[in-house]
């Protein structure tokens, strides 16, 4: 297996691992998830895979530029490391961690830094890992993100979360908020099933697309693709099924 890089010049012929299905609705999704990575290259977006079919790969960009709340200079940001089924367990996470780590090296960055979490939680690389690979708990924001890095300079000032972040917060303080960007290929879909569902309550729901990097930095959830508030407080940042969500609503509404 060899690792490859996804960039301006083979992203329409190469698969990006998150959504691979050859249906159209796989197919759309890919496009929306490609059309993003494109306009982000020139920020210093960095997609790397196996060359194998499934979710086995590792996307990062300067942390300056990055679609999360978090505030910082000269670290290499780690958006989404993603290693699953049959590739667990052969130390490709691993792998796939240290093409992240040399590459912020070769541009004399200060460390890299990654968001996770307290406890393990869908959709975020277990905290334990990046323990094991020597990265260290700089800053934390609710209801359970943390922010980890692994520094090359200790000298150099640890990035933080942003105030928005620090107090879980967003504006709309009036039922759900779904707050997203078009990192993940499959937000899109979701959020409009997600949100039907509160619609069918007669709950106010509102829905924002993250544009820019400088609009996901004020306003977006620590874990950067999605973050679902209510009455102005961040509740949840996974995607869940439509029964099982249907469920979470009820619990806060009642």
């Amino acid at each position: 297996m060899n690792i490859i890089s996804i960039n301006i010049s083979n992203i329409e012929q190469e698969h990006i691992c998150c959504a691979i299905g050859t249906d159209k609705e796989n197919i759309n999704r890919a496009s929306v998830k490609k059309n993003w990575m494109k306009e982000r290259f020139k920020d210093g977006l960095v997609f790397k895979r196996f060359d194998e079919r499934g979710k086995v790969f590792i996307e990062y960009m300067p942390i300056e530029k990055v679609w999360k709340p978090i505030i910082g200079k000269n670290y290499m940001a780690i958006n989404c490391l993603w290693v699953s089924g049959k590739f667990k367990g052969k130390r490709l996470s691993t792998k796939l961690l240290s093409e992240c780590i040399n590459d912020a090296k070769k541009c004399n960055m200060d460390g890299v830094a990654v968001v996770t979490s307290t406890t393990v939680k869908p959709f975020l690389t277990d905290k334990k890992f990046y323990l094991y690979n020597g990265f260290k708990v700089v800053d934390t924001a609710p209801p359970y993100f943390e922010l980890l890095t692994l520094k090359f300079n200790s000298a150099a000032t640890n990035p933080k979360f942003s105030k928005n972040a620090k107090q879980g917060t967003c504006p709309n303080k009036n039922g759900f908020t779904f707050i997203y960007s078009h990192q993940c290929p499959f937000m899109e879909d979701y959020v409009a099933l997600l949100s039907d569902i509160i619609k069918k309550k007669n709950v106010p729901v509102e829905i924002k697309l993250l544009k820019t990097h400088k609009e996901a930095q004020k306003l977006g959830s620590p874990f950067g693709t999605l973050g679902i508030y209510y009455n102005g407080k961040i509740k949840l940042h996974e995607l869940m099924t439509q029964p099982r969500f249907e469920e979470f609503v009820d619990e806060l509404i009642h």
